[in-house]
């Protein structure tokens, strides 16, 4: 890069200061080796991809991860060196997967004599059964083989290229079949891995367990296998389990703790009820429970397959979503980020005072300080969401002891929006990486070409995107509204009051673009300039309030036009931009947690039906997938297909998208708390009926809630 090149969001990064980070949120394509039917199961920071078959071949983006790190690298079973045919496959909890498989047609032995069956469940490692059974008329003789594999890759490197760990990998077999050891360690980062099968191997052929089976017809044969994992000082053994356990498990466990307490939904909609369920079996299977100085706290990752960890800002967002339906992920994400609030300035982490962190990860690359993400900062939103979570945390709790003792950490907050955010001088909270490994765009469209201007070219950093000027503007509104009540400081309050007025003001003034109807800028670049593109952003504007109400009914039309909702769901870009791609990432797509937040702030300016056509389209899309919304829908028509086009590198299940179908009840029933008290406002269409929500928790009692097209009900459960 010279002199006299701008830096973008493309283009971040001085030429001189090292090589550039593909990040994850922009580059997400699946190489072909698993095929369309790739099953991926998860539990807190585990996960399992393979192809239909259970396999995962070597050299394919599969695999088992712990902790942003790849366990096994390889996972194939087979029956005389022949891959197995697959019957069916797929989930069963989010946790759990099954495999009905039969031989492919073999010298002696005609296809589909062998029926297979594999179940694996993942968590702390992975536990498989392998079960057999013949149905030839003759005794077969069978050489079942299970090639196993690992590189102990970081997350990075699975989705890119990375270095041959193979020279640093020690092996321990045992010679009696019944284990396999991997070992791997680079200075101070360690990791092992094992392989324990019940009954042993006959033997062991490098890294493979061979049984040598005989059958008679009808006759069964089980297995069972074991992966624990060690990273670097702490054990994680997997126990065997059965399908459905998520509902069977200790009442002490975390997730059967968190899944007690979420209020039970009945509806006349089957459909509204199993996207609620089907989210809240999701976010369970998300959650990881740790402690920060001593206190336990449960926040969720991201998602899978690549998002196994906590995120500032998918984390905060999920945690908006869901508050209503339970504060324990609220308040374990205000704790946890606030533990990690940034306290120095950082170049290579993008690390400033009060700032709230982007990512955290703990893969080898990470912990060596090759990547920055331990945490990284790359973010110019995350600030104000956290603020924005801490106040509707105490809306829902009126926990005034976690309020207080987080006060410092809002001021640090509230410091870092103002010295540190305004990159521009002009009082807008903008972004421009100053790591040689940073994120061109730091904004929720974090893909290279996410933010651009109508005419598809990129604009020069630093960027102010619209949303983060209204995160900014809400949270200094809801930043008073603590500082009148549990702060006890009228003075800091009426100075963020001004605050937010000016910001509202000026932001009226330069980001609204007259033409085309009338919209708001997706942003400012370097040089002040509107970023002209129309997106689904201006949908969040709505949701933080910075919006007059005259140019909320415009919006309302824009977002709601041919343009911008597909039929499924407003679209990132409007098809009118040059830059429109239904399957590009940010650039046509349609996010359920964005228009999650879309539909909350069409509701909040009155627009109850355009909201309601949201939630109702969106449950529709989940009924083509099991009733779970994706991280992300193609944007195509819905006149193009029957039904939606899937995102072809989609998370799924991914948090916010996991969390949205519980921001849209909450849309329907107009359900929020105000001034210690729960209030409905109920607007729900007749293809709906009648919505009851018992034991929902709030101010530390329980209400139960019943609602029917506008009529409604509140009462503290008995």
């Amino acid at each position: 890069m010279t002199a006299t090149e701008r830096r973008t969001p493309a283009q971040p990064w001085p030429a001189a200061d090292g090589e550039r980070l593909t990040h994850s949120g922009a580059c997400r394509d699946l190489p072909p080796e698993l095929g369309p039917d790739t099953v991926g199961v998860l539990e807190g920071r585990t996960f399992m991809f393979s192809n239909a078959r259970g396999d995962v071949p070597k050299g394919s983006i599969g695999g088992l991860v712990h902790d942003d790190t790849r366990f096994l690298n390889r996972w194939e079973l087979t029956i005389n060196d022949a891959p197995l045919l697959v019957l069916g496959s797929g989930t069963v909890d989010p946790f759990s997967a099954a495999f009905f498989l039969a031989n492919s047609e073999l010298l002696g032995l005609p296809a589909n004599r062998v029926g297979i069956r594999r179940q694996r469940f993942v968590g702390d490692g992975m536990y498989e059964r392998i079960e057999l059974r013949y149905f030839g008329a003759e005794p077969v003789e069978l050489r079942l083989r299970l090639d196993v594999g690992t590189d102990f890759a970081d997350l990075f490197e699975i989705k890119e290229s990375g270095r041959d760990r193979s020279p640093e990998i020690t092996r321990n077999h045992e010679a009696d079949g019944s284990t396999l050891r991997f070992a791997y360690r680079n200075g101070d980062y360690a990791a092992s891995v094992r392989v324990a099968a019940d009954p042993a191997a006959d033997r062991v052929d490098g890294d493979a367990l061979i049984w040598h089976l005989r059958l008679a017809r009808g006759q069964a044969w089980r297995c069972e296998l074991r992966v624990p994992l060690r990273c670097g000082e702490e054990d994680f053994e997997p126990v065997p389990r059965s399908f459905g356990d998520v509902f069977e498990r200790d009442a002490a466990d975390p997730s059967s703790r968190w899944l007690a307490t979420v209020p039970t939904l009945e509806s006349q909609s089957d459909r509204l009820v199993a996207a609620y369920e089907k989210s809240a079996a999701d976010l369970v299977s998300m959650r990881i429970e740790k402690r920060i100085r001593g206190e336990p706290v449960v926040l969720l990752a991201a998602g899978l397959p690549w998002f196994m960890t906590v995120f500032g800002r998918d984390t905060l967002i999920t945690s908006y979503q869901t508050v209503a339906f339970g504060p324990q992920v609220a308040r374990g994400a205000l704790v946890v980020l606030a533990a990690h609030q940034a306290r120095e300035t950082h170049d290579f982490t993008d690390r400033e005072p009060g700032k709230i962190f982007h990512e955290y990860r703990t893969g080898e690359l990470t912990q060596l300080g090759v990547k920055p993400y331990q945490p990284y900062y790359g973010a110019a939103d995350s600030t104000g969401l956290w603020l924005i979570l801490l106040s509707e945390y105490w809306r829902w709790t009126r926990d005034d002891e976690l309020i207080c003792k987080l006060r410092p950490n809002a001021e640090a907050a509230l410091r870092w929006i103002d010295e540190f955010g305004d990159l521009h001088g002009s009082g807008y909270v903008g972004y421009a990486t100053r790591s040689s490994q940073g994120l061109g765009n730091q904004c929720w469209r974090d893909s290279r070409d996410g933010v651009q201007f109508a005419d598809g070219s990129i604009p020069a950093l630093p960027i102010a995107t619209c949303e983060t000027q209204g995160y900014t503007y809400d949270a200094k509104l809801r930043m008073a509204e603590l500082a009148d009540g549990p702060w006890q400081d009228p003075a800091m309050a009426a100075r963020l009051r001004t605050e937010a007025a000016a910001l509202r003001e000026r932001f009226n003034r330069d980001f609204w673009i007259p033409e085309r109807g009338g919209y708001y800028a997706i942003g400012l670049d370097g040089d002040g300039r509107q970023i002209d593109s129309m997106t689904s952003n201006m949908g969040h504007l709505l949701w933080s309030g910075i919006v007059p109400q005259e140019r909320a009914d415009v919006l309302a039309a824009q977002l709601m036009s041919e343009e911008m909702f597909s039929g499924w769901g407003v679209r990132t870009l409007s098809t009118g931009d040059h830059g429109y791609n239904p399957i590009g990432y940010h650039l046509g797509t349609v996010w359920p947690h964005d228009n999650s937040l879309i539909a909350a702030g069409l509701a909040r300016y009155g627009h109850h039906d355009d909201a309601v056509r949201i939630v109702t389209a969106m449950l529709e899309a989940s009924a083509y997938s099991e009733h779970r919304l994706p991280e992300a829908l193609s944007g195509y028509d819905r006149a193009f297909g029957r039904q939606p086009v899937p995102y072809p590198t989609a998370c799924n299940p991914q948090a916010w998208a996991s969390g949205a179908p519980l921001l849209f009840l909450r849309t329907l029933l107009g359900l929020d708390a105000v001034d210690g008290r729960l209030v409905l406002d109920p607007h729900i269409p007749e293809s709906l009926g009648w919505i009851r929500l018992t034991g929902s928790p709030a101010f530390g009692r329980r209400w139960d809630l019943d609602a029917d097209g506008s009529r409604s009900s509140v009462r503290e459960a008995g």
